[in-house]
């Protein structure tokens, strides 16, 4: 198989989803009238997110060795995913995630990590052929902060282009990962918790991408949901407005838009960075109108040809 061009280094999830009118209140039982089982994880959301657009791309992870395992291997096979370095564990099982989505679209989520924490710095140098060879290595929060720092480290050792997406957000991070990340994505919530800034404006999400890149990352990136992406970096920043429509499920979102950054960063650096976050946002916009995680994802062929020109 020729080398592929993103590599994600993360996390894989089962997804349970239960779909009720609104969330529920501390102690109350709700009914709910829907229930999915998909496959989640910001790592392999990620990684499915820019193989659906047409990126050759390679998941660095680990499973359990159970059913839902088993199922996530064959998921990545039918999405043409590279899977010789996803481990499967006897140790734990695969992780898994329960979702409540109300009527409006916003959900909330409880992850159970299991195999994915089992993932060791060993694991991911069995990876560096692929890491070597990458145009992009994307990382992000739900595996362990040595395992995470590894892959970065390995990327930059042969100069591949580094996306850390911290989430979820987690005030205890290595500073070495936000050094060791070329680009810095979180969302306003998770921009918070690491800088100590509400970030519920434009202008409070400048002062929060200056603070962090005040800890040493080379550009910065903001989600702001349906309001778009705030990009920052040395040269200053720049707001990219993303389409209004009326979301269905806004259940990774964020891994549709950060998969989609890796794809562009990999397939069209010549656009620059804030046509690559437009394009990305478009994605992300797509993804909330369908229900379901990684099922909400568009193929390429179901968008404008002006992305992929």
């Amino acid at each position: 198989m020729a080398s592929s061009k993103v590599v994600v280094v993360g996390s894989c999830m089962t997804d349970l989803i239960s779909y009720t009118p609104r969330l529920p209140k501390p102690g109350e039982t709700l009914h709910g009238h829907k229930f999915n089982i998909g496959f989640g994880g910001k790592g392999a959301n990620q990684c499915i997110a820019a193989t659906r657009l047409g990126a050759a791309a390679t998941m660095v992870a680990m499973v359990g060795d159970d059913s839902f395992g088993h199922n996530y291997l064959e998921n990545f096979k039918d999405n043409g995913v590279d899977t010789k370095y996803v481990g499967v564990s006897k140790e734990a099982a695969t992780g898994v995630a329960p979702i409540a989505v109300d009527d409006s679209g916003e959900n909330c989520i409880i992850i159970v990590a299991g195999a994915n924490l089992k993932m060791s710095v060993e694991d991911v140098a069995k990876a560096e052929e692929a890491i070597m060879h990458a145009s992009v290595v994307v990382c992000q929060g739900e595996i362990t902060m040595e395992a995470t720092l590894a892959a970065l480290k390995l990327a930059r050792k042969y100069k591949v282009l580094t996306l850390m997406n911290a989430a979820p957000a987690n005030a205890d991070l290595d500073p070495e990962i936000i050094k060791s990340s070329d680009i810095f994505c979180v969302n306003e919530n998770e921009a918070e918790v690491l800088t100590g800034i509400e970030v519920k404006s434009i202008e409070e999400a400048k002062l929060a991408s200056e603070k962090l890149m005040g800890l040493g990352c080379s550009s910065v990136i903001i989600t702001l949901g349906g309001a778009g992406a705030l990009y920052s970096n040395k040269e200053g920043h720049k707001h990219i407005a993303a389409e209004k429509v009326s979301p269905v499920d806004t259940t990774g979102a964020g891994d549709a838009f950060v998969g989609a950054l890796a794809y562009f960063l990999a397939y069209y650096p010549h656009i620059g960075m804030e046509e690559m976050l437009r394009r990305s946002c478009k994605v992300a916009t797509v993804s909330v109108q369908a229900p379901g995680t990684q099922s909400s994802y568009p193929k390429r062929e179901s968008l404008p040809s002006e992305l992929f020109l």
